[in-house]
């Protein structure tokens, strides 16, 4: 029998962000993935995550409204099913474009001990 998982995000704990930004975490080591990890983050209306960057690659898809995305000094306007590739070490960050709709991403890390470093500000 496999290990196999379907995943609910709307059954599954939300991780406050702060900034008013909400992540479900989807698939992690804990339920025993081993080379990747993925989740949800909800940004609410004009709301934005701090520049930072990862030790892996990541993949982001816009599920639902508009994003400005800031990767090396530069902004890019997203939207719906626009995706991002990121190479590891490379600060970023989505910021809200809509100051009346939310923003939901899809994100996905290349390792399981993808970590988080701040870019100095």
């Amino acid at each position: 029998m496999s290990n196999a998982a379907i995943l609910r995000p709307d059954q599954l704990p939300v991780t406050e962000r702060g900034g008013g930004a909400r992540t479900v975490r989807l698939v992690t080591a804990e339920l025993g993935s081993t080379r990747l990890l993925n989740g949800i983050t909800r940004f609410g209306p004009g709301a934005s995550i701090p520049l930072h960057s990862h030790n892996c690659e990541e993949s982001v898809i816009i599920l639902e409204g508009d994003a400005v995305f800031e990767i090396d000094g530069v902004t890019h306007e997203l939207t719906r099913h626009d995706t991002t590739w990121i190479p590891p070490d490379v600060p970023h960050r989505f910021r809200n474009a809509s100051d009346s709709a939310p923003l939901a991403i899809f994100w996905t890390y290349a390792d399981v001990a993808a970590t988080r470093t701040m870019a100095a500000t």
